[in-house]
């Protein structure tokens, strides 16, 4: 690797006075951490150069592994608008530059010895999702997270808030790049935000000399342990995770129903953490909630966690909707609901086998979203589960003991041995065997289910390759 900087802990790191953050990206030299196999770092990098930086893209991967991504900066990298610096990170590039943009995916950033050479020489420092929030209307934002479930109720919410006398476009966490997408006046804009985005756009905008950022609406789905090896431990994935409250202005709404529908996990996380900032949210009476929850069918979407989901993107809706001085129709919100169709990847039917339904349900990457998934069918003892993959440092006790429940528990990845212990769990290690080994067990009118709990990093890129791959597999039976 070349330029392999000193070892430098986040503790230790004493930053010279900070170079002011760039009034124009014009002429300005800006480092890119991180372009990624599937692109990720594509939009950014487009985005500077047609307001006329000048970037040098680094990223520790070769450029063989990165042949599709670079094939679409061609252009830009010909004509000299982007310098490549592949094959590993050189220390002066995060020095020698007037702004670094970071990849979010990076863990503990506050460790990384790269990101850190740049803090120590006062380079400011920030990621994407700072300069996309900073092109929307910040009073026309709703941001929406959570452990589980967030997904789902930020497209609800951006699919009720289309209603003919408004427009709201998806992104963030799921969806287009907002730096690229095309705007509508007075639209508005719902962002699903992971932990990490979150961090970046709170306590991490000081790396950039920035204020935090908020959103007009936020809103919580639940807290369960997640992406402990980004955080580093459970207290500041929480924290992180407060910051889409705590960075609110006054009168800005906080939308949540965490305690009043899991009050166990609620109390749970509480005592690890020590802090309850998730009550005190605007929403309804318990009479009120439950006759909303009763109101709302979703036909084409099974379990009753979604119909909790559709509850409070109704809410938040009605939250954006009075921010504008205005009166929602709840009965309008509740009826549009009805149009709401499965996401990708989210309890997806993808085929049957032999009588034998197949779901995919590949974006469930917590134990928490794989339990809900399970509920969402009447009977576990029909459900074959396959699970597993990356280990996020997270407790799988809930998935391993599940096994005598179910028809099967079929175990992959990392996290097959935490999972599939001993019979009746099967050590399966690949996708392809555990689809396999399930087919060749499963009955008429049994449900097969990929519901992982775990990320899909190692056997696959993401958790789209995987589900592809999963229905490709059943497809294949």
């Amino acid at each position: 690797m070349r330029g392999a900087p000193r070892n430098r802990r986040a503790n230790d790191v004493r930053m010279l006075t900070m170079k002011p953050f760039p009034k124009s990206l014009c002429g300005s030299r800006v480092t890119v951490m991180g372009l990624g196999q599937f692109g990720g770092g594509l939009g950014v990098t487009r985005w500077l150069v047609e307001r006329g930086a000048r970037v040098l893209l680094t990223d520790r991967e070769p450029a063989e592994k990165l042949t599709r991504p670079l094939a679409e900066l061609a252009p830009v990298i010909a004509d000299g608008s982007v310098t490549l610096r592949l094959g590993g990170h050189d220390e002066q590039d995060f020095i020698n530059t007037d702004l670094v943009i970071a990849n979010p995916a990076v863990p503990t950033p506050w460790n990384n010895i790269y990101l850190n050479a740049a803090r120590a020489a006062g380079t400011p420092v920030t990621t994407e999702i700072r300069f996309a929030v900073e092109t929307l209307n910040q009073d026309r934002t709703v941001a929406v997270t959570g452990s589980a479930g967030k997904s789902s109720t930020a497209s609800m919410l951006a699919l009720i808030m289309n209603d003919g006398a408004r427009a709201a476009q998806l992104a963030g966490n799921i969806g287009g790049s907002i730096l690229s997408s095309p705007r509508v006046a007075g639209e508005w804009t719902v962002l699903e935000l992971s932990s990490a985005m979150l961090w970046w756009l709170t306590d991490g905008a000081a790396w950039a000399g920035l204020e935090p950022w908020s959103a007009r609406v936020a809103v919580l789905t639940n807290l369960a342990q997640n992406h402990v090896d980004w955080h580093g431990s459970f207290e500041h994935y929480v924290k992180s995770k407060s910051g889409i409250r705590h960075a609110q202005r006054p009168g800005d709404a906080f939308v949540s129903l965490f305690t009043e529908e899991q009050p166990d996990a609620a109390a749970d996380v509480a005592r690890a953490t020590g802090g309850t900032w998730w009550e005190g949210a605007a929403v309804p009476d318990a009479a009120e909630c439950k006759a909303l929850l009763e109101s709302i069918d979703l036909p084409y979407v099974p379990g009753e966690h979604q119909r909790r989901n559709a509850r409070l993107a109704v809410l938040a809706a009605e939250a954006a909707i009075r921010s504008e001085g205005q009166t929602p129709n709840r009965a309008r919100l509740v009826a549009k609901l009805a149009e709401f169709r499965p996401l990708p990847h989210r309890l997806e039917l993808v085929g049957t086998h032999g009588g034998m339904r197949c779901f995919n349900d590949s974006k469930s990457t917590t134990p928490d979203a794989t339990l809900l998934a399970i509920t969402s069918f009447p009977d576990p003892r029909r459900i074959h589960l396959i699970a597993g993959g990356y280990d996020k440092k997270v407790d799988l006790s809930a998935i391993r003991d599940l096994a005598p429940r179910l028809a099967g528990l079929y175990a992959i990845g990392a996290t097959a041995p935490q999972l599939a212990p001993a019979p009746p769990a099967v050590d399966c290690g690949t996708l392809e065997v555990a689809v396999r080994e399930a087919a060749a067990r499963a009955q008429p009118g049994d449900v097969l289910l990929l519901s992982p709990a775990c990320a899909s990093w190692g056997q696959f890129t993401n958790y789209e390759h995987r589900g592809d791959s999963f229905a490709a597999l059943v497809k294949s039976l």
